[in-house]
Order: C-alpha cells, then sequence, then structure tokens
C-alpha cells in the first residue's frame, strides 16, 4: 500500500505516517492512497473503519465524477489529468475523495497530476480544514484541464488556417485527434460540474461559505470548459466534413483527367487496331503514303476532341 498522510493543525501541515493517522487528533488529518488495491481496501474497513459502502466507492475500478450526502460526510469523485499516458477513451484519472470533519481520505489508481498542486498548499499552509481540501483539489485539476482544452481549440484555429487540398491527409488526423480528446474530455466535465455544484450546495459546518464559493467558481470553470469542448466537437466535425469534401474534389479532378485521356485515345485505338488486323484488302493498305495519312488522321482526331474539352470547360484553369 503506497501513499502519505498530513496532519494540519493551526495552520501548520506536517508529515506523518499513514497508518498513524487513524489515531490523530489534529483539526486535520488527510491521509491519500495511491493505489485501490485488496490490501488498501482492508486498511480503509478495518483500520480506518470506513463503511463498506464507502470503501467500495474509494477504491471501485469503474468510476464516473459525482458527489453523494453520507450522514455527516460527503463522497466526491473527480477526474483531471494523469502524468502518465491513458487510454484514448478514458483521458482522465480520477480522485475519490470521502470527507468528513476533520478527515480526508482520498483515493487514485493512476497519479494524478493535481494531487502534487494539493499537496504543496498544504505545505504552505493554505489549507486548514476539509473544505479547503476539496476546494484545492477542485481548482487544481480544473487549472491543470483548462490550458489543455484551450490547446485543442488552437490546434483546431491551426487547421482553419491551413485548411489546403495538398495537407488533407495531414490536418485528418490532426482534426480526428482533437476531436476525440475532447469527447473523452466533455464526458466527465459535465457530471463534474454537477458534482461541484452540489458539493457546494450541501449543508454542513464542515464547510466554509470560503469553501463553497471556490467550489462554486471550480464549477463555473468546469462549465465554460464543458461549452468549449462542445464547440470544438462541432468545428472539428465542420472541418472534418470540409477536409472530406476537399478529397472528393481531388478524386473527381483525377477522375476528370483519366476520362479525358481515355475519351482522346478511344478512338485512336480503334484506328490502330483496325489497321493493325493480320488480313487482306485493307484499304490503302498497301499504298505508300498510307501510314502518314493515318498518323495525321490520328492527330487531327485527338487535337478535335482535345479543342472539344476545352470549349466545354472541362479543363481547370
Amino acid at each position: 500500500m503506497t501513499g502519505f498522510a498530513y496532519r494540519i493543525e493551526n495552520g501548520a501541515a506536517q508529515a506523518i505516517d499513514v497508518r498513524q493517522a487513524v489515531s490523530d487528533k489534529a483539526r486535520l488529518v488527510w491521509v491519500h492512497l495511491e493505489t485501490n488495491d485488496a490490501v488498501a481496501q482492508g486498511w480503509l474497513r478495518d483500520d480506518a473503519h470506513l463503511s463498506h459502502y464507502v470503501v467500495d466507492a474509494l477504491t471501485a475500478t469503474e468510476t464516473r465524477p459525482r458527489c453523494e450526502a453520507m450522514g455527516e460526510g460527503a463522497f466526491l469523485n473527480l477526474r483531471g489529468r494523469s502524468s502518465e499516458p491513458l487510454d484514448s477513451s478514458d483521458l482522465l484519472a480520477s480522485v475519490r475523495i470521502w470527507a468528513v470533519k476533520g478527515r480526508v481520505y482520498s483515493v487514485t489508481r493512476r497519479p494524478l497530476i493535481a494531487v502534487d498542486a494539493v499537496r504543496q498548499c498544504v505545505e504552505r499552509g493554505e489549507v486548514q480544514d476539509p473544505g479547503d481540501l476539496i476546494s484545492a483539489f477542485a481548482t487544481a485539476i480544473t487549472s491543470d484541464l483548462d490550458p489543455d482544452v484551450a490547446g485543442l481549440g488552437d490546434d483546431l484555429d491551426d487547421c482553419e488556417e491551413q485548411l489546403d487540398e495538398h495537407r488533407v491527409f495531414q490536418l485528418r488526423r490532426t482534426v480526428s485527434r482533437v476531436r476525440v480528446a475532447a469527447i473523452a474530455y466533455r464526458r466527465f466535465l459535465n457530471p463534474q460540474r454537477a458534482a461541484l455544484e452540489k458539493l457546494a450546495a450541501l449543508p454542513g459546518d464542515w464547510l466554509a461559505d470560503d469553501d463553497r464559493l471556490h467550489l462554486s467558481a471550480a464549477a463555473d470553470r468546469a462549465a465554460r470548459m464543458a461549452e468549449e469542448l462542445e464547440s470544438i466537437r462541432e468545428r472539428s466535425a465542420l472541418i472534418h466534413e470540409t477536409l472530406t469534401d476537399m478529397r472528393a474534389e481531388q478524386i473527381d479532378n483525377r477522375a476528370l483527367v483519366i476520362s479525358i485521356v481515355a475519351m482522346v485515345f478511344l478512338p485512336l485505338t480503334f484506328i490502330t487496331g483496325l489497321y493493325g488486323m493480320n488480313v487482306k484488302n485493307l484499304p490503302y493498305a498497301e499504298e505508300p503514303w498510307s501510314f502518314d495519312a493515318i498518323l495525321g488522321a490520328c492527330a487531327l482526331i485527338a487535337a478535335g476532341i482535345v479543342i472539344y474539352f476545352v470549349q466545354r470547360h472541362w479543363f481547370r484553369r
């Protein structure tokens, strides 16, 4: 079982052993576990004396952002960026938090970037109670995710500026990557906004007024990012359609060139094939000028077909 713990008293944070945190009587004790294996589950159940429902929620394999009031405490599940690569269908790692007055337990399965930021806030003495700690988590997660969402929008802006039929394949790869990321982020940001809003509205003296304001601000920021992701998703769909049209136009132009070449050579192939038959009595086959005549006729026919296509505007200028 890996993790760490802090005891916070009078604004001073002190790192302590995880196993000592259960009996500590400080104003706030924060225990963070970096695994949800059987050892962690047993410690939460047998040593921390958490209910089976809370332990299951803290150590669940599949999660989504949510907030639930449980007695005098609350369970909160948030999603943020991880420091290690994740599957493209699930780009955000989760942190599960159980908070009551004087105690906060948090669990992650994958390394969460926001955990280090929250830890620094604790060590600087900016966290005094559970509300401060949860607010720090919400603020750190949204602050870390915001530039990434803005970067997706910037990538789409670059694609719109570089729209060109000669870069269709490169741009389609970029648009597909942005679209997949936007869908994956938006999947969690909408319920995360709802969870933060619900937590800010929960009754309880362990959440101060300033904590509720910070949670509301984080929820508003999550809502703004969700709206931006929706815009990115729609814009990427439009750009993808434009690139598809460009690709279809390229194929049409190439098919047109092939058709013109075929139309030019089709009558020529007929004439040369007719006079190339190994039979007797072909007209003018024995005349010395016949080859030049046939060659000239082919040239005239080819020129006539080309002139016809030019007059019909089949050639692009």
